[in-house]
Parts: C-alpha cells; sequence; structure tokens
C-alpha cells in the first residue's frame, strides 16, 4: 500500500495518541553512529525512528524520598515502571504492526530490557532516539528531559524504513547550571558534564555504580529495589508536578 510520508506520520500519530501516549515524535537515524555501535549493522539499517513516551504518574514519583518504606517503593516499580513498560511495548507492537500493513520493516525495540551486561546497556537507546526527534535534551542524570514533564517520563521506539518525515533536529539542552540531579545520587554517579553528541556515557555517568546499588538493593527484597532520585530532583518535573496542585505537589 503506497501512501506518502506526511499522510502515514499522521495516521501513526493518530493512532498513537488513541492509545494514550504523551508524546510522539520521528528521529532521523541515517548516519547517527551510537545506533551502530550499541545496536550492530542490523538496527542501522533502518534509517527512522518512531518515539512514544508516557509521562509518569507524579503523585507515585513525588512519594521517592520515602522509597525505604515498602509500599512506596512497590507502587513506583508497579506503576512507575512495570506497567508503564508493558503500555508501551503495547503500543509499539501495534504501530509496528501499522507500519507493517503499510507495507513496510517494522522493529519494536523493548521498553526496558538490558542486553549487554558488560556496557550494561540496552540494544537502542529511546532516551537519544526522543531526543534526535525534538522532545526533549540529554541532561546532566543521562535523562531524556522534557519541557512538559520534565524526565518523567518512559520511552519506547519503533525503528522502520518506511519515508517519514522526522523531526528538525534535536532540542538543544535546557539545564544551564542546575545540578540538583547530580546531587540527588545516593552513589555519586554523575559528574555533572552536560551531554554532547558523540561523547562517550562513561564521561557523565558511571553506570557500573549505579547498576551495583540496584543489584545491592535486589538482594534484599527485588520488589523494592527502586531509586530514581535523579528523575525526582529535576526542577522541570517538579514544575509539571506541581502545576496539578495541592494533590501533585510536594
Amino acid at each position: 500500500m503506497d501512501i506518502p510520508g506526511t499522510t502515514a506520520s499522521r495516521r501513526l500519530q493518530r493512532a498513537a495518541q488513541a492509545l494514550g501516549v504523551d508524546f510522539f515524535g520521528i528521529a532521523d537515524l541515517t548516519g547517527v553512529a551510537w545506533v551502530t555501535e550499541q545496536g550492530g549493522p542490523g538496527l542501522a539499517a533502518y534509517p527512522r525512528a518512531l518515539s512514544v513516551g508516557l509521562a509518569l504518574p507524579h503523585a507515585i514519583v513525588d512519594q521517592l524520598p520515602r522509597r525505604d518504606q515498602r509500599a512506596v517503593a512497590v507502587q513506583y516499580r508497579t506503576h512507575a515502571y512495570d506497567v508503564i513498560n508493558q503500555r508501551l511495548d503495547l503500543i509499539t507492537s501495534h504501530l509496528g504492526g501499522m507500519l507493517q500493513r503499510l507495507g513496510h520493516a517494522a522493529f519494536p525495540v523493548p521498553a526496558s530490557e538490558r542486553v549487554d551486561d558488560e556496557r550494561i546497556c540496552a540494544v537502542f537507546s529511546h532516551k537519544l532516539a526522543a531526543h534526535l526527534a525534538g522532545l526533549g535534551w540529554i541532561g546532566k542524570s543521562c535523562l531524556l528531559v522534557t519541557p512538559e514533564q520534565g524526565p518523567r517520563v518512559r520511552w519506547a521506539t519503533v525503528l522502520t524504513d518506511a519515508p517519514l518525515p522526522a523531526a528538525a533536529g534535536p532540542m538543544a539542552g535546557r539545564c544551564g547550571s542546575c545540578d540538583r540531579c547530580v546531587s540527588a545520587c545516593p552513589v555519586g554517579a554523575f559528574t555533572g558534564r552536560p551531554f554532547a553528541a558523540g561523547e562517550a556515557r562513561s564521561l557523565r555517568f558511571d553506570a557500573s555504580a549505579c547498576d551495583a546499588y540496584f543489584k545491592a538493593m535486589a538482594q534484599a527484597d527485588p520488589r523494592t529495589a527502586v531509586c530514581g532520585m535523579c528523575l525526582y530532583a529535576c526542577p522541570h518535573g517538579q514544575r509539571a508536578s506541581a502545576r496539578l496542585g495541592p494533590a501533585g505537589a510536594r
């Protein structure tokens, strides 16, 4: 079925919105080195990425300073991680099916699945795809920060060869001198260095320190192994929560 790219992108966006997404964008992956470096030449063959995001429940994120309480940790683990990742995977499966019916290859990437324990990474970076799709910037926490919800968003991606119109380019960073996420990290995993395309993640983030922290918590109880303090501390997300009124404020 030959459908113009702009028409197809509108259909995909409407379908995504009907499925409840809060963010939708299209990234041009042509010539982006990190796709090959992280996922190999197979993934680099896809020139476009559909990026979708779901906002996390502010009322749950705002409880994270009390994450040592089991009820808070389990609530966050369930509704800000497990359930929302399942929703994202269902959405990308649906969008991938649409693309295939339109005659294009589609590769839905799992919302949150590590495939490389040595590098501590997934097969593809959803955050960088959302950045290239113009949906936000990479903050000092290495999270994707949106103007609307801060970093309080989870992401997933569908890779495709469909000739969809992509965003003009990534969004410029807006962290400035703020380093609240850096200070909030319990293991000091962030260096405070701003994101720069092409630089190694290790210059900004000690992933092994973060991973060891989670493993230590998981030994006690996997259901209460949560942190998210970098996500909680970002003022962009806190302002979004405060806009909900007293019930959503900290």
